[in-house]
């Protein structure tokens, strides 16, 4: 699946995601996360994922909205049983009802080249994966192709909000101004989160390196 307008929804984020996000670190500890997985490919190739690194269709790798960079998972087909075990280097998917964005090669393993969005689980393999506590965190309220808006939202927020900042996004077509606040923790996070969901605004939660 193309992910050409992925850049164009990055604010889109939909409220019942942020909903999990408050209640739960990540996934329910112990549990499978069922939901619908999409696939990216020769659109990102060699362009920078989430973590700085290269994008590669053909490694077996993902993006997901809040599982710590370095994570490996366990993803099946629920249409198939087929399963594949990516590590999650990457941001996303940025489209309202989708859990997860896996790499060409992974999705060709999966046989969902052809459909682009199919049923999954995915499981977490806790003993590769890093701890939540080592990430960093921010939450992006907003992303604008104006530089005016940004800053304009990060001036209101700042009377409220500590560290609030705007960073670039460039496309290749296009250059988005990313309105971000810092947070130190997890939990510290999640409660800006709220605060900021309370008065009407939609965001995402991010793990940074």
């Amino acid at each position: 699946m193309n992910r050409t307008n992925q850049s164009i929804l990055i604010l889109a984020l939909f409220f019942l995601f942020f909903s999990a996000c408050v209640r739960t670190k990540y996934f329910p500890e112990g549990n499978i996360q069922t939901g619908l997985a999409s696939w990216y490919g020769e659109d990102f190739h060699g362009k920078l994922t989430s973590n700085r690194e290269i994008y590669n269709m053909n490694d077996m790798t993902a993006a997901h909205k809040t599982l710590p960079f370095g994570s490996y998972v366990i993803v099946t087909n629920l249409n198939n049983n087929k399963s594949v075990t990516v590590r999650i280097n990457d941001r996303g998917p940025f489209i309202e009802g989708r859990d997860i964005d896996l790499s060409y090669a992974a999705a060709k393993v999966l046989e969902m080249i052809e459909p682009g969005v199919i049923p999954v689980t995915i499981e977490i393999l806790k003993s590769l994966s890093p701890r939540p506590s080592s990430q960093k965190y921010s939450i992006q309220i907003g992303s604008f192709s104006k530089k005016t808006n940004a800053v304009n939202l990060r001036r209101k927020l700042g009377n409220r909000f500590g560290s609030v900042y705007i960073t670039e996004f460039n496309t290749g077509h296009q250059t988005y101004f990313r309105v971000r606040i810092k947070a130190k923790t997890r939990d510290d996070a999640e409660k800006i989160a709220l605060r900021l969901q309370q008065n009407g605004y939609t965001v995402i939660i991010l793990e940074e390196q």
